[in-house]
């Protein structure tokens, strides 16, 4: 009986794990839909308690009154007229310090869940009327100290929970929404009337809710933060990265101390010269990417199950392969008949895999979940190995093979930055295992009586 020769075998065994790629990118799409899912599901359990924060310095906003020269229309002309216009100037504290105790709560909707937390700020500060008023084209008789504005900025205000305080030289303020510092998002703010102009030392106590990640934007002077939190997996970014930081299993403290030349901004400025500012920032894509002035704690959640499914899955065609290749070397060498339909369902078993990982890891975690999938595709394919291979001794060999490469896959992904060079020296060894047990087979031969074995 003639039968194919081994390359007609090899190129047959490729084609059919061709086709199983197409499965393969259905579960890596199924895993970013399920992601999504996820994400969709946190945005709706972090809705009342508001997302990813961003707290400002304290500014105070000192209105001024200049004469301009402005168009009106006169007997239907258009005629320059002399008329008073309202500006503000915003003057950034000279020092802050800001204590910050952060505290994490896990929500959970359904099987997804995610990690919300409670920020109580207490902050100093001290306000000084710039001696260079002049270089703002500003004098010091166009202020009107007595309407001058405390500004907190928070960019989600619906985190914002009450007992908000704030004084200034001793002297209570009372706090009412809106009127943000500068830059996106809302806030807070209060009057003062600051007639004499002296130096002001400002006390401020507030507590802000959020979730994913909480940021300081600095402005102005010398800014000290100090932050402690029961929290284990902090994650630092922005611009300004922590001096000192401590994580162990009791939780994180954190301090930042930003000098006024980091921060790159004089005490003061004019409003609306920081709001054409921040309007050209928004529409430069490097600079919103890439130079976000701020100190940022994420809190960063250990072991992303989607993260470590979509890594897993990457590696699915090396499981196809290697399972493959030990097929196929048992038909031309061992003397096993191999089928097309057999290739197909062993390559529909490692794909499932995927699937039962992700299923799992939702409501069990990800060791756990990769366990039971793994023990259950290595347990099913060995019992159908030993039927297609024809006994339980090769059978065994496709078993011991699996495990190795389940508990490789499993061993890699912990390994994060030497996967690449631990995952090649593996490869290496695995192709010059094939090439030393291929050494002595004839690729070309056709004929061979069935059960007879090639030599080697």
């Amino acid at each position: 009986m003639r039968d194919r020769s081994p390359t007609v075998k090899l190129v047959i065994a490729g084609l059919i794990g061709l086709v199983l790629l197409i499965p393969i990118i259905m579960v890596y799409d199924l895993v970013n839909d399920r992601q999504n899912q996820a994400r969709i599901a946190e945005s709706t359990i972090t809705a009342g308690a508001g997302g990813s924060q961003v707290v400002s310095t304290p500014v105070l906003a000192v209105p001024y009154l200049t004469e301009k020269q402005v168009p009106v229309l006169v007997d239907g002309k258009s005629v320059m007229q002399t008329q008073q216009v309202r500006s503000e100037i915003l003057i950034a504290p000279v020092q802050h310090s800001l204590e910050t105790r952060l505290d994490t709560e896990r929500k959970k909707k359904a099987i997804y869940e995610t990690v919300v937390f409670s920020a109580d700020m207490t902050g100093q500060a001290r306000f000084e009327l710039p001696e260079d008023l002049s270089s703002y084209d500003v004098t010091r008789d166009q202020l009107v100290l007595s309407e001058a504005q405390l500004r907190f900025g928070v960019s989600d205000a619906r985190g914002l929970r009450g007992g908000a305080k704030a004084s200034l030289g001793g002297e209570s303020v009372e706090l009412v929404p809106g009127q943000r510092a500068r830059g996106e998002g809302s806030g807070f703010h209060g009057t003062y009337d600051w007639s004499e102009g002296d130096a002001l030392d400002l006390e401020y106590s507030y507590t802000l809710r959020g979730s994913r990640s909480l940021s300081l934007a600095p402005e102005g002077g010398d800014t000290r933060w100090n932050v402690t939190s029961a929290w284990q997996h902090p994650g630092f970014e922005g611009r300004y990265l922590p001096d000192t930081s401590d994580i162990s299993d009791e939780g994180f403290s954190a301090s930042w101390s930003i000098g006024t030349l980091a921060i790159g901004q004089g005490p003061a400025d004019e409003a609306e010269a920081e709001l054409e500012r921040r309007m050209m920032s928004e529409y430069s894509a490097i600079e919103e990417a890439s130079d976000v002035a701020r100190a940022t704690i994420a809190l960063v959640e250990p072991g992303d199950i989607y993260s470590q499914v979509d890594r897993s899955v990457k590696y699915g065609f090396l499981f196809i392969g290697f399972t493959f290749l030990a097929f196929l070397l048992f038909d031309v060498i061992g003397g096993a008949r191999v089928a097309a339909a057999e290739y197909l369902l062993t390559g529909a078993g490692l794909v499932l895999f995927f699937v039962l990982l992700l299923a799992f890891a939702e409501v069990a975690g990800f060791a756990l979940a990769y366990l039971v999938a793994s023990g259950a595709i290595i347990g099913l394919l060995t019992a159908y190995s030993a039927a297609v291979l024809g006994g339980w001794k090769r059978a065994g060999f496709i078993g011991g093979l699996l495990t190795v490469l389940y508990a490789g896959l499993y061993v890699l992904m912990s390994l994060e930055e030497a996967s690449l060079i631990v995952g090649s020296v593996a490869m290496f060894f695995a192709l010059a295992g094939v090439m030393y047990a291929t050494r002595n087979l004839d690729w070309s031969q056709t004929v061979r009586e069935p059960g007879e074995p090639f030599e080697t």
